[in-house]
């Protein structure tokens, strides 16, 4: 059943403007059932034990050895569900967003495959499904970003675009086929195509070809992910119209790098190369963008901006390394999908209700837009980090990792801290100084936006209230919890809580360094498979 869900919504997505033409007006409110419906086979295989995966393979190339493998735990399904929920809603929201647009059949279609390409990349356990899903985003992304290709500038945010993530997925791929030979090399039977139940029997880091490896597999998720110097396009692509920004560029495409290199730490990252360049990148982006964001007019480039920001300090995290930091990388990619993909849907209906998206020429529109105001106001609490909203949660958690004895450095925190101030200043400027104080003189006469517009924002700002209260809390201590086994040599179970959560650290025999125990024991002190 797994090995499907990523066809369906491509199948979906090229008949799309077929379909338009035969539903007419509320197709886009029939196209969001297409993830809601995927949501379920996903649920259905989720981790429900610490640790515990799914895989699926069918034959593609046979004569070549070339499977199609699909692999389920933690980490992908967190991805899973933050893909198809939020394109759900972006499905909605195009509906109002794009209504009277001719074009709107074919960006629905697009959103489609690019959900579809997104879900294969994150559920990818083989070295060629997980490029050829990789290259599908850049591609889908490319027609998205230049959907008003009748202009200058939305030619060129889409050329753009294209020639930095497809230079970084040629890079990647010469990458991975440098790791499938090295593997082979170090002992891998050529039969075996996984990425991850194959890799983890061999040590890829003591290999000659490592230093190549970590150069291109880096550059590939840096460009994905909009890593200083390759930061460039996500800005230029706000271009694009909003429904895709909101996706692409806030929950899914730009963590793509990110969920990268979190698949891979445990295969190349036990190295002091790893660590000092991915973290490196990491904390140089996540200040540097901070500042650029601050000093914008343009909601969508402030968020922009704020959103490469966040993409550093999760990169970092990943370069720390810690379990703390892997945990804190988790959580806050998820913050972060909930409240910026909510921030960019309420930009949109600014833009679409105001006629701007200025901040210098917007005020006191809370009184016309009460109910966008009230949600652009809990994302952005939860993008300060304020309790009790999930973004809290992962601050705190971001903090804790800075502070673990295994990887504190002063100013390692110190250029944490000033960045959440900037991040705090940045969301007071996108949602609060809109909404609030003197009415402004926009374009046009704001008013309320259609319930299509509306529904996004609302529900992804209220599920950012921490689930409200203890509301699914266990649901998701299962899924991110269970993201540490791959992501990480050490098996942990990790408990969210409203106000304050507590991590407890449960060592366990992990697949990838020993065999798992039946009886799930901790592991003796100075074993062979001890890695505390």
């Amino acid at each position: 059943m797994l090995l499907i869900v990523p066809l369906v919504p491509i199948v979906f997505g090229l008949i799309s403007p077929a379909l338009r033409r035969v539903a007419g007006r509320g197709t886009g409110w029939l196209l969001a059932l297409i993830p809601l419906g995927l949501m379920i086979p996903a649920l259905q295989a989720l981790p429900y034990e610490i640790g515990e995966h799914h895989l699926a393979r069918v034959s593609w190339v046979h004569g070549l050895g070339v499977d199609v493998a699909i692999h389920l735990d933690g980490l992908s399904a967190a991805f899973v569900l933050l893909i198809a929920g939020i394109g759900a809603l972006i499905l909605i929201y195009s509906e109002g967003y794009l209504s009277g647009n001719p074009r709107i059949g074919r960006v629905q279609g697009a959103l489609l495959v690019f959900l579809g390409s997104m879900l294969g990349l994150v559920l990818a356990d083989d070295l060629i499904s997980l490029f050829v899903f990789w290259e599908l985003t850049s591609v889908s992304s490319f027609f998205l970003i230049g959907l008003n290709h009748e202009t200058t500038v939305g030619r060129k945010a889409a050329l753009r675009a294209l020639f930095v993530t497809g230079a970084g997925g040629l890079a990647l791929l010469a990458g991975l086929v440098m790791m499938r030979l090295a593997a082979v090399e170090l002992g891998l039977a050529p039969s075996e195509a996984g990425l991850i139940s194959a890799l983890g029997a061999v040590d890829l880091t003591g290999h000659r070809w490592y230093p190549a490896i970590l150069v291109l597999v880096l550059t590939g998720a840096f460009t994905k992910s909009a890593q200083i110097p390759f930061h460039f396009w996500l800005p230029s692509a706000m271009a694009a119209p909003t429904p895709v920004s909101a996706f692409l560029h806030s929950a899914t495409m730009v963590k793509a790098g990110v969920y990268l290199l979190a698949r891979l730490h445990p295969f190349l990252g036990d190295t002091a190369a790893w660590h000092y360049t991915v973290t490196a990148f990491g904390l140089v982006t996540m200040i540097a963008a901070a500042g650029m964001a601050v000093v914008q007019i343009d909601m969508k480039r402030i968020l922009a901006f704020s959103t490469v920001s966040v993409l550093g300090m999760l990169t970092m995290l990943v370069g720390v390394g810690t379990e703390l930091a892997v945990k804190a990388m988790v959580v806050l990619l998820v913050a972060h999908a909930l409240y910026k993909a909510a921030l960019f849907m309420v930009a949109g209906n600014v833009d679409h209700e105001a006629g701007t998206r200025d901040v210098t020429v917007l005020g006191g529109l809370a009184r016309r837009m009460p109910w966008t105001g009230a949600a652009g106001l809990l994302a952005a609490l939860s993008m300060a980090g304020a309790p009790p909203m999930f973004g809290f949660i992962g601050k705190e958690m971001l903090y804790k990792a800075k502070l673990d004895p295994e990887s504190v450095v002063g100013w390692l925190i110190a250029v944490a801290v000033l960045t959440n101030v900037i991040l705090v200043a940045i969301a007071l400027l996108v949602a609060v100084k809109p909404f609030c104080g003197k009415a402004g003189s926009p374009p046009r006469v704001p008013h309320e936006a259609p319930i299509s517009m509306i529904l996004g924002p609302v529900v992804l700002a209220d599920v950012g209230v921490v689930l409200p209260g203890q509301l699914a809390v266990r649901p998701l201590d299962l899924v991110l919890g269970g993201v540490t086994p791959d992501a990480h040599d050490v098996v942990v179970v990790l408990e969210l809580h409203s106000w304050l959560h507590t991590l407890r650290r449960r060592p366990l025999l992990t697949p990838r360094r020993c065999e798992r125990s039946q009886t799930r024991q901790p592991l003796v002190a100075g074993s062979c498979c001890s890695r505390l």
